[in-house]
């Protein structure tokens, strides 16, 4: 499966797990609560869901690469304990706490959560001497002589054979104890997650051109040749900073991140086109609704491969918007949050109050590690906005009266608001101008299709356009993906919506 339903699988593993009965005893008993092991490829994002899940299940997470272990820190340290037994004294071998169990407890006490998941990465590429330890963990839970704290959830990640010489197969016992799944790279559902991560356009843009170079693992006479999910994001990180700092990335660059000669190569080549292209056709232009006959006819006579380009430019800036207004409707609503308490207990409190109790709150999240990136970003800037007004407000000489005092600061939040309409509009309006121009360029043809499909992968866009409408997404919506695909892209829509809210963004 894919590491999307893998995700969800895990999910429903441990909401199974955690499940209690009446009397606050777990549903499944901790003995037939397998532990989770996700086979697949190196570098499709393994790690990385189990800080989603544990973060969108509100539980801890103990995280260990075991292959950076040795079976002294993984089972602990011995030491001799005398012992009575049958009225004569023995010396006997007991062991310290694992670090790994440890870990467990203190994540609990630093968290105050007392149910988590301990993952544990690279399982079945342990030393020798290690691999008894790892089997024994797999079959009864414990390190050494100490048990995993109830509540605790094993999941394990490892890589298939082929991909690494030092793997150790699992017999059928430890195999017969255990849930095993399988997962395999799969680019649409990679292109879900770069959207909501932000990755750059041209690395979306050519792996849909070239979805072969999305995951590849060869053996060649120089060894092994690769590119994989997590060095397309690693190296979309720094084109985007390098264009920040005004640096160019070449081949010998790509190729320190896909570690593919020929991808690496084939990649700097559309990267220098897809700098070419923005230049040339006047993109920040035509997102302003201004372009002219030249550039038509310049874009009507060129090949297919370039119109791609051109619309995965326009629609690369697009999401850069949706990301924006979406980032900039959940931090105004989470301020209006706070600010309704203020509001509530306008006579026993100030706007300082207010400022340190979601400052308070944001720190307990952060303790607690219960926030996302995007979370974490609207909570800071929401903070951010509160210690203004409340500054600006102590500088009042209405500061002793609350009623006035709210005044001000509801004048300030008005400002926030009109802000967001402002970046709201700004973005509908560029939205409007790239359909005009397609329609201009292409009509209703397969390039209209690439930029629509783009934007139902896209989770900002989706929740964009339910909020805020596009008349020209919905007319060629249906008139391109046909009249029974719209109620299932309605339904994404809400799909997205609620898990936009679980995730903490009020719309």
């Amino acid at each position: 499966m894919d590491i999307k339903r893998a995700k969800q699988e895990i999910k429903d593993s441990i909401e199974a797990y955690l499940a209690k009965d009446e009397f606050g005893a777990y549903r499944i008993p901790v003995i037939r609560q397998r532990p989770v092991l996700l086979m697949g490829p190196p570098g499709i994002g393994k790690t990385q869901i189990m800080e989603q899940i544990a973060k969108e299940c509100k539980i801890g997470l103990v995280a260990y690469t075991i292959t950076h272990h040795t079976r002294q820190s993984a089972v602990g340290l011995p030491f001799i304990k005398e012992k009575i037994y049958g009225g004569q004294t023995y010396s006997v071998t007991e062991y310290t706490m694992s670090e790994i169990i440890a870990s467990v407890y203190e994540k609990i006490e630093q968290t105050g959560i007392k149910e988590g998941i301990l993952f544990i990465d690279e399982i079945n590429c342990v030393s020798e001497t290690l691999a008894p330890t790892m089997l024994q963990f797999l079959q009864g839970k414990t390190f050494g002589n100490q048990k995993i704290p109830q509540g605790w959830i094993i999941v394990a990640a490892g890589n298939p054979p082929e991909y690494n010489k030092s793997v150790r197969e699992f017999d059928i016992v430890t195999l017969d104890r255990i849930k095993k799944i399988n997962v395999e790279a799969n680019l649409d559902v990679w292109k879900e997650y770069a959207y909501k991560q932000g990755i750059h356009p041209v690395v979306i843009s050519y792996l849909e051109l070239r979805k072969q170079n999305f995951y590849r693992i060869e053996t060649t006479v120089d060894g092994k040749a690769f590119a994989t999910a997590r060095g397309w994001e690693d190296l979309s990180q720094l084109i985007q900073t390098y264009e920040v700092l005004g640096k160019t990335i070449d081949r010998d660059v790509i190729a320190q991140y896909i570690q593919h000669k020929m991808i690496a190569k084939d990649f700097a080549n559309y990267l220098e086109l897809f700098y070419k292209y923005r230049k040339d056709y006047g993109v920040e232009d035509i997102l302003e609704g201004k372009w002219n006959t030249a550039t038509l006819q310049k874009i009507k006579a060129a090949p297919f491969d370039e119109h791609l380009s051109v619309v995965s430019l326009l629609n690369g800036k697009a999401s850069e918007m949706f990301q924006k207004s979406f980032l900039e409707d959940a931090y105004v609503s989470k301020v209006y949050e706070y600010l309704l308490i203020y509001k509530e207990n306008l006579e026993s409190m100030r706007p300082e109050d207010i400022w340190h109790q979601a400052e308070r709150d944001y720190q307990e999240q952060i303790r607690k590690e219960l926030l996302n990136h995007t979370e974490e970003i609207v909570m800071k800037k929401a903070v951010a906005a509160l210690e203004k007004f409340a500054k600006q407000s102590q500088n009042n000489i209405l500061k002793n009266n609350s009623e006035e005092q709210f005044e001000q600061v509801k004048e300030m939040f008005g400002e926030l608001v009109q802000n967001r309409e402002n970046l709201i509009e700004l973005t509908s309006e560029m939205l409007t101008h790239i359909f005009d121009f397609m329609e201009a360029a292409f009509g209703e043809s397969q390039e209209m299709v690439v930029l629509i499909t783009e934007l139902n992968a896209n989770s900002y866009a989706v929740w964009f356009i339910k909020e805020n409408g596009c008349d020209q997404y919905y007319r060629y919506n249906k008139g391109l993906l046909f009249d029974e695909r719209q109620q299932a892209i309605v339904q994404d829509m809400d799909a997205v919506e609620t898990l936009l809210n679980k995730q903490g963004a009020i719309s």
